[in-house]
């Protein structure tokens, strides 16, 4: 189950995830990397975010969804 954007838990995130679901292993490294960069910088905007926790914050984690990368351009 997806979280709610925290501005607690964003505040202490240490580390940052992408997981890319296996119907997007086609999809060009250079167009995930501008996806995966634009929903770390708009981490309230993705669909499926998890915060993990980590010994020294939280890992922020966004799993990509069919809605982030229709509209992020992808």
């Amino acid at each position: 189950m997806a979280d709610k954007f925290d501005p607690y838990r964003e505040a202490l995130v240490m580390e940052a995830k992408t997981v890319w679901p296996s119907e997007y292993e086609d999809l060009n490294e250079a167009k995930k990397q501008r996806i995966a960069a634009a929903l770390h910088q708009q981490p309230e905007a993705a669909s499926d975010l998890k915060y993990v926790r980590v010994h020294t914050g939280f890992c922020r984690e966004i799993t990509v969804t069919d809605q982030d990368v229709q509209r992020l351009g992808g």
